[in-house]
């Protein structure tokens, strides 16, 4: 990957209902690392958007009294929202219904067309419409009941004439990338389940769906009575966000960078099976990492649409506000592992690590600079162990950032807090006042107000409204957002700054 560059990609969200905690918790993950990444000047360019084709699409609008492309504009519109609310910050949301997109897809299965890579022909198949996925009968755990080994519901017949990508053909070029690059699948489970199913054939995959069946999608070039299967169709997005094939956003980030796609497992067969393939087939490179998140589950059971057990973000938040709520989800769980949802956890994550830790910190730091120092900084110098605590922070919390774990981040981070709430106890800054010894308790103040400025800056990719207010309370009026690591952590707050407490950043949950 090109030095300085990071381009990062969410899965494209499918519209047949509205986004669910699943949604919100790959796209604050993604936000937090490109947070992260610009905090340090790099060029970042995350995208993501919504998935609009189907035949699942259709059943949803129909079943709403609304025409499919009214539909989809109301679903997207809520996931816009959505991510506006939880702070996401994007560089670009795409639909597949953007026109911009149809041109590249189907430019894509027309290089298909034309170099011989699609055979035309007619077959039978499984197809669960929930998952828009095809099976064979020896992908069912019971073949003599069909059911999908995804979502565990029916899958029904169908037999029709469609186009196919021979991905047999190009199964020995992808189990040796992926041998080849340990970093190419995370984490390393589902790199061992993509290579176990490339240990036998590969069955072909269709890219298309008869129009008279599933009407609303991305119309076949050289075949107007077909459509372009959604998975194809949602997978192109990657390239032609960038503007496929000859822009030169995609010279930049895709073939100079290298692409890192955030995933659920769940679409990990799509991801890592047939995107590199559907990739090889038009010549171009595969992408540099694909890393599967886990599930959140609830009472055992996974999160989803389909099940009903969906956890509305917009509700939590409400109740627990945007930061808690990111705090939860990037610390909770490491990046790859599944994770149970309840407002019980939630609640003893927030109390212990946000009221009781950061809070208490923030608050009794400012009140002593309220209290002995007429609310401002004052004199005096970092003392040197300080400065090496906020320094081995930064460069642990990156190194956990750089190897996609802002779990691991997190925790690098409360060390710090940690030190600084076992300073105060140890120093005993209410004694150092009342036996006036004024310049250990000037220089105690000095080193607390300057690990709450180290604190806001490397707290701001993950909790972006908190670390604002700390910065505000103490003072200082520079842009956090403008504000660049390392260097930023060299310029120490000034004595005689002026501090204004504020309220408790995160009263204590009952």
């Amino acid at each position: 990957m090109t030095a300085g560059r990071f381009y990062l990609t969410t899965p494209l969200y499918y519209v047949n209902a509205k986004p669910h905690l699943g949604h919100a918790y790959t796209t604050i993950v993604a936000d937090c690392l490109s947070r992260a990444r610009r905090q340090r000047g790099e060029e970042v360019f995350l995208l993501t958007g919504t998935d609009e084709h189907g035949e699942k699409i259709a059943q949803a609008a129909s079943a709403a009294g609304l025409s499919p492309q009214a539909f989809v504009d109301q679903i997207s519109g809520q996931f816009k929202a959505l991510w506006n609310l939880l702070g996401v910050s994007y560089d670009h949301f795409i639909r597949t219904t953007d026109a911009s997109h149809t041109r590249g897809v189907q430019e894509a299965l027309k290089r298909l067309q034309a170099q011989g890579s699609l055979r035309k022909g007619t077959y039978s198949f499984w197809y669960c419409v929930p998952c828009e996925t095809s099976w064979t009968a020896g992908d069912f755990a019971d073949p003599a009941k069909k059911v999908c080994p995804a979502c565990q519901r029916p899958a029904g017949e169908v037999t029709e004439e469609d186009f196919f990508l021979n991905l047999e053909a190009h199964r020995p070029w992808l189990r040796s990338h992926i041998e080849a690059h340990p970093e190419f699948i995370r984490p390393e489970q589902r790199r061992n389940e993509v290579l176990a199913l490339l240990a036998k054939p590969l069955p072909e995959l269709c890219l298309t769906r008869p129009k008279e069946r599933v009407p609303w999608g991305i119309e076949v070039p050289f075949s107007a009575s077909h459509v372009a299967y959604v998975w194809f169709d949602a997978l192109m997005n990657y390239l032609t966000a960038l503007d496929w094939p000859g822009g030169g956003k995609f010279q930049e980030l895709w073939r100079q960078t290298g692409a890192i796609h955030l995933i659920g497992k769940d679409i990990l067969r799509h991801h890592a099976l047939y995107w590199p393939i559907i990739l090889h087939a038009l010549g171009e490179e595969p992408p540099r990492t694909i890393l599967a998140h886990g599930w959140w589950l609830i009472q055992g059971e996974k999160i989803s649409k389909s099940k009903g057990n969906i956890v509305d973000p917009q509700a939590v938040v409400e109740t627990f506000g945007l930061d808690g709520f990111r705090y939860f989800l990037l610390r909770e769980v490491p990046l790859g592992e599944d994770g149970v949802f309840s407002e019980g956890a939630l609640r003893a994550r927030l109390n212990a690590d946000l009221a009781n830790d950061l809070g208490n910190l923030v608050y009794r730091t400012l009140t002593m600079l309220e209290k002995h120092t007429g609310a401002r900084v004052p004199r005096g110098g970092l003392d040197p162990s300080v400065k090496s605590e906020i320094l081995a922070c930064e460069k642990n919390l990156w190194a956990a950032v750089a190897r996609m774990a802002p779990d691991q981040a997190l925790k690098e981070l409360w060390v710090l807090i940690n030190q600084a709430n076992t300073r105060i106890e140890r120093s005993q800054p209410w004694t150092l006042a009342r036996q006036a010894r004024r310049e250990e308790l000037e220089g105690l103040l000095y080193s607390l107000a300057e690990t709450l400025r180290a604190i806001a800056l490397l707290l701001w990719p993950f909790l972006p409204a908190t670390a604002e207010s700390i910065w505000g309370q103490l003072g200082l009026t520079s842009p956090l957002a403008q504000e660049r690591l390392p260097a930023a952590l060299a310029c120490p707050i000034a004595s005689g700054n002026p501090i204004a407490k504020g309220k408790p950043l995160f009263p204590r949950l009952e």
